[in-house]
């Protein structure tokens, strides 16, 4: 009697067994879990920061309990998007200066100058976001007006893509720079004999802007965080950090202040700081990946920086510009190489990337996963495409979309079919990482989305698609986005997919922009964005 007893029992609490518990559980989802097959879920549950079951409702539902459960009302669920080539610090710092972005005309600038004047009254002026293509006159601005309005307060104003730099003449003087200054990787480009008041990518280097103080930086990666997460960015891969900005971001994630996952490009500028992280080694923390270099191979194509093999088709005799000369690639390479680290080398031009694949692939011989990446990879000449065999290009769409209305007149008809060719890029390497290069263009990943899949503006032109021959899949943009972004930092392991063991990482989308006409995708927004499982926005 006692063992049939015993045994009722035993039996009794097999199957009466509690459910395990669990942080979050969520339901009725529309999910692309971005895995080997693509497979898609509608539920799945989360445990101390990772996912820990993946499936049915009835599997997740049947096997945990939560506290904390969402029904996603059939709404779209995608990994936690990465942006693989971004400047998050710097965004962040932009929230504190001038914005120029999106005007129309100089003098639109200007006033955007005098009204941000009259309220900060700062003693030195700066900022970002002008772009002379888009205004009326597509011709560089000149000083003399900002001289006339700001006779002793420096300005020091940058194009939207970084890569020019405009200033009064009290910048200059406090410069100390004159029109016969040598420059070696940039222009101090002259008007009638004189300075004009622009400089281009090197010659920047001489304007000192003033010091960022600790209490600045700190606002400006919790505001660069804010405004990510409101876009459902879980991990930022920023293109060019310092010392002391990678140790605040790790200090302010220890603390608990910044969520955000950052994948810091240490700035290859100063040898210094290349010394120093290579005998250091890898740094890796849940939040934090510091394993590879940023290093500026030319300037950018919209300020003519860009390292043409032949002379711009609109400004005859100028091929733009190396950063550094040629050897000095090599240099850093070889010591890269014999380290842990990647090499990630900006590379607009047709002549920059011609050296600097050649670089990569002298000092790589055939070392495999070294997963070196080429940022950008926007003019390709026909004979480099192959070199991509064993070298990740790491692109942004937007800048197709953005450069389609003028770049075929500074580049010529010949080399645009090898400019912006996303597809073939995939297509030699196997994998391609996508990102926004914010705030050059916008922070939302949505458009990046639409300008991968869709290759339109967001006024339907061209009507046909810009070069669709390169167009990506909407597959294809989302893993750009996600598991290959997570694959290009080293991270596919950890992130990059709704998976069992990884980050719970994810995003709840207010519409399936898989799905959407083409001419919808612009409208997604993030509804929630989730890091470690924990809502974030």
């Amino acid at each position: 009697m006692k063992k049939s007893l015993l045994l009722l029992v035993t039996i009794f609490s097999i199957f009466s067994c509690d459910k395990e518990k669990v942080d979050l559980i969520i339901i009725n989802s529309n999910t692309y879990t971005v895995n080997n097959n693509f497979d898609k879920a509608a539920a799945f549950a989360v445990k101390d920061g990772v996912f820990i079951a993946v499936g049915k409702n009835e599997e997740i539902t049947g096997k945990y309990e939560s506290k904390n459960i969402v029904d996603a009302k059939n709404q779209t669920i995608v990994p936690g998007l990465i942006d693989a080539h971004c400047h998050f610090y710097r965004m962040g710092l932009q929230q504190q200066k001038v914005s120029l972005e999106g005007t129309k005309s100089y003098d639109e600038v200007l006033q955007k100058l005098v009204d941000f004047q009259k309220e900060k009254n700062t003693t030195f002026i700066t900022g970002r976001g002008w772009d002379q293509n888009d205004w009326e006159v597509k011709e560089f601005p000149t000083k003399e007006k900002l001289d006339i309005l700001f006779p002793t307060i420096p300005v020091a104003v940058g194009r939207v893509d970084g890569h020019a730099l405009l200033v009064n003449q009290a910048a200059i003087d406090l410069a100390g720079i004159t029109k016969d200054t040598k420059i070696s990787g940039g222009e101090i480009m002259l008007k009638d004999g004189e300075i004009s008041g622009v400089l281009i990518d090197a010659a920047m280097d001489f304007i000192k802007l003033p010091e960022t103080s600790r209490e600045a930086a700190i606002k400006g990666l919790l505001d660069a965080e804010k405004i990510s997460f409101s876009y459902g960015l879980t991990t930022v891969d920023d293109a060019g950090l310092d010392r002391e900005t990678i140790e605040l971001i790790d200090d302010l994630q220890t603390n608990k202040i910044l969520k955000m996952r950052v994948y810091a490009m240490v700035s290859g500028d100063k040898q210094a700081q290349i010394d120093y992280y290579i005998k250091k080694g890898i740094i890796k923390t849940d939040r934090l990946n510091v394993r590879s270099f940023k290093v500026y191979g030319d300037g950018a194509l919209g300020s003519r920086g860009a390292a043409m093999r032949s002379s711009y088709s609109d400004r005859e005799n100028h091929f733009g510009a190396l950063i550094y000369a040629p050897e000095r690639y090599r240099e850093i390479a070889k010591q890269i190489a014999a380290s842990e680290y990647q090499m990630n080398t900006h590379a607009i031009g047709d002549s920059a990337n011609t050296w600097m694949l050649k670089t990569y692939k002298d000092v790589l011989k055939d070392a495999k996963n070294r997963r070196w990446r080429i940022e950008h990879a926007q003019i390709i000449s026909e004979e480099d495409f192959d070199h991509f065999d064993n070298i990740l290009p790491s692109v942004q769409p937007t800048h197709a979309t953005s450069d389609m209305y003028w770049a075929a007149d500074r580049i010529g008809s010949k080399r645009m079919k090898g400019a912006y060719a996303f597809k073939d890029l995939l297509n030699k390497y196997g994998k391609i990482a996508l990102g926004t290069d914010f705030p050059v263009e916008q922070v939302n990943p949505f458009l990046t989305f639409y300008a991968a899949s869709i290759r339109k503006d967001l006024e339907n032109y061209p009507k046909d698609g810009f070069q669709m021959d390169n167009v990506l899949t909407r597959e294809e943009t989302l893993k750009g986005m996600t598991i290959w972004a997570a694959y290009s930092n080293f991270e596919e392991e950890e992130k990059g997919s709704i998976e069992v063991g990884k980050f719970a990482d994810f995003v709840i989308l207010n519409q399936d922009m898989m799905t959407v006409s083409g001419s919808e995708i612009p409208k997604t927004k993030a509804a929630a964005t989730y890091l470690n499982g924990e809502k974030v926005y």
